[in-house]
């Protein structure tokens, strides 16, 4: 079963189906039932031929009306409508929200506009990969516009407020006429020529089609094209699109517009350097973190490699290894005494006590032997030093003594004097009884 849509909803899907398909179109047509209500808007039918199209002109849009861009229209009028197609749901009908008007007879620009905008656009000089950025707070600016313009007084009052100093170097030249735009393009080619702006800027203040008509040029658009500094334009008012705006890097809506795209407010310049300046201490923290973490990681790397720690390490290693070997021995000693008990109990019930009895007696049979074969070597022992002994007592010089004998020592030599011919006449001698001693001179000496 088809799907049944309720009134709202296929009003909001042509509404949405029709403002997708025509954001912004051009209508030419004939005006008819015009109507000034007291709000200022403006509404009024484009007739042609038998078709009718509803368009309302808000109040907002109609700057164009006693600036030059169209005079006060009238019914019967034929015009060229800039808008965008809507749908109005309380009366279910779709009508023209006009944005700008134009008189007919301007309809042949529309139409060249139209075509060199496209030719263009397929040559690539819209392309925005093609674009270069604005220079960040540029400090040498070429401006090319009308001198003592209204938009050159907005342009250099914005620049003393922003600029901070910067050089501006004016190039006068029309900006309305026919020789308007060759004024244009050669100032453009002379400020690339000289290289000294960083930035060129084209300026005009509003107007009609043909007012603006000098920025629609083809030699201008190429001038732009070719241009070796980024060119930024502020032409007309916000809804006012040239040939010059869209081959330019930058499009600015006014040329106040300009000047605050070219300098910030200080401000924002001021928020700027408080924001780079937290970044770059929230930058600088961050290094100064993952510095320290990589030092203390190559720190605990280094310390875990020294020789004194490795060495360390061993040693606790080898006292684990002592501890664990001294454990495994008890436990395997415990192990044992427990399997002995366990058969010296199984052997005790399996022998009974006269086996056991049997036992004892012969260890202790082998017991007496081992004890006298033990003591036979000592008893000899003793009979050998008995003998030591008494050859000991013979050779004690002191034993001669006791018997009467003296020994004499020549104090001159410090030796003992064995005979008569060791000593001379007035030497002293010491003689040494078995107590004592006895202090002489030599006074005859007797060889027989």
């Amino acid at each position: 079963m088809a799907y049944i849509f309720s009134v709202r909803e296929l009003t909001q899907a042509v509404k949405a189906t029709l403002e997708g398909e025509f954001p912004l179109i051009w209508v030419r047509g004939q005006v008819s039932n015009l109507s000034r209500p007291g709000s200022g808007h403006i509404y009024f039918t484009l007739k042609d031929g038998d078709a009718c199209l509803g368009a309302v002109w808000f109040k907002s849009q109609q700057w164009q009306i006693g600036s030059g861009g169209c005079p006060r229209i009238a019914d019967g009028q034929e015009v060229v409508c800039v808008g965008r197609l809507t749908v109005y749901p309380p009366r279910g009908t779709y009508q023209l929200v006009v944005e700008m008007v134009q008189d007919q007879g301007l309809g042949a620009l529309f139409m060249a506009f139209e075509a060199l905008k496209k030719r263009l656009a397929a040559q690539g000089y819209f392309d925005t990969d093609r674009k270069r950025p604005l220079p960040s707070y540029p400090r040498r600016v070429a401006v090319v516009t009308a001198p003592n313009s209204a938009a050159l007084r907005d342009f250099l009052c914005l620049s003393d407020e922003r600029g901070f100093g910067a050089s501006i170097r004016i190039h006068p030249v029309l900006v309305q006429g026919e020789e308007a735009p060759g004024q244009i393009v050669r100032a453009v080619q002379e400020a690339n020529l000289h290289e000294w702006a960083e930035v060129i800027v084209l300026i005009r203040g509003g107007g009609s089609l043909e007012d603006l008509w000098a920025f629609n040029s083809e030699d201008l658009a190429k001038s732009i094209f070719v241009s070796n500094i980024p060119v930024l334009t502020g032409i007309g008012h916000e809804v006012d699109t040239s040939i010059a705006d869209l081959v330019a890097d930058v499009r600015a809506a006014t040329p106040s517009h300009a000047a605050q795209l070219l300098w910030p407010e200080r401000r924002e310049l001021i928020q700027a350097v408080d924001e780079l300046e937290c970044r770059l201490q929230k930058a600088g923290r961050e290094l100064l973190r993952r510095k320290e973490v990589l030092l203390t990681g190559q720190e605990k790397a280094l310390a875990w490699l020294s020789p004194r720690v490795r060495v360390l390490r061993a040693m606790e290693r080898l006292e684990t290894l002592e501890r664990d070997m001294c454990r495994s021995a008890q436990r395997m000693m415990e192990n044992r005494r427990l399997t002995l008990e366990q058969s010296r109990a199984a052997l005790t019930r399996t022998l009974g006590v006269r086996y056991w009895s049997a036992r004892q007696a012969h260890l202790e049979q082998q017991i007496r032997m081992l004890c006298s074969a033990a003591s036979e070597p000592v008893r000899t022992r003793e009979h050998g030093l008995g003998k030591l002994e008494i050859s000991l007592n013979s050779l004690d010089p002191v034993r001669p003594l006791r018997k009467g004998f003296c020994l004499v020592e020549s104090v001159q030599t410090g030796r003992y004097v064995r005979d008569s011919r060791e000593v001379a006449q007035g030497d002293t001698l010491r003689i040494m009884p078995r107590s004592g001693t006895i202090t002489a001179e030599v006074i005859a000496r007797d060889e027989e």
